[in-house]
């Protein structure tokens, strides 16, 4: 019983302290002078980017079933879950962060007309800039076809 006084005793006084914390804060609802902003929020030398990779089957991402996952970070350096995290960030760096390019099928490629539709996404941030991006291959050989470094996990 102890323990449970303390515990109670303990989200009281956090309570108590955001309320407490929140009064001041409305009561001072002047604004931040930009030099005390930039000084609170350092700015960085890279601009953000982090993405989530997914590979489904369906027809789109709302549809599909996600058969594997990866994160990709570029900046400041390459690294996340994805296998070769240097060679796709190099590869969207490439493409200037077009994942159109990034998943063109070359013309000379020759697969079946079976509909079996496969869905490749990014969704998250390339280079300061917010990214979702959704594309669906016809069939497994197509996407083995385009997926590039990027999807190839």
């Amino acid at each position: 019983m102890r323990y449970i006084t303390g515990g109670i005793a303990l989200g009281a006084a956090l309570a108590l302290g955001g309320l407490v914390t929140a009064g001041t804060t409305a009561a001072s609802a002047e604004p931040v002078p930009e030099a005390q902003t930039q000084s609170l929020f350092p700015q960085s030398l890279f601009a953000p980017s982090a993405l989530v990779l997914t590979v489904g089957q369906g027809e789109n991402a709302a549809e599909s079933g996600v058969q594997r996952a990866v994160t990709l970070t570029c900046m400041p350096k390459a690294v996340g879950t994805h296998p070769d995290a240097k060679g796709a960030c190099g590869a969207l760096r490439a493409a200037g962060g077009d994942f159109e390019k990034v998943v063109a099928v070359k013309a000379d490629t020759f697969c079946t007309k079976e509909w079996n539709p496969q869905v490749v996404t990014a969704e998250g941030v390339w280079e300061g800039q917010r990214v979702s991006f959704e594309h669906t291959f016809a069939n497994p050989c197509m996407l083995k076809a385009g997926k590039g470094l990027v999807f190839e996990f």
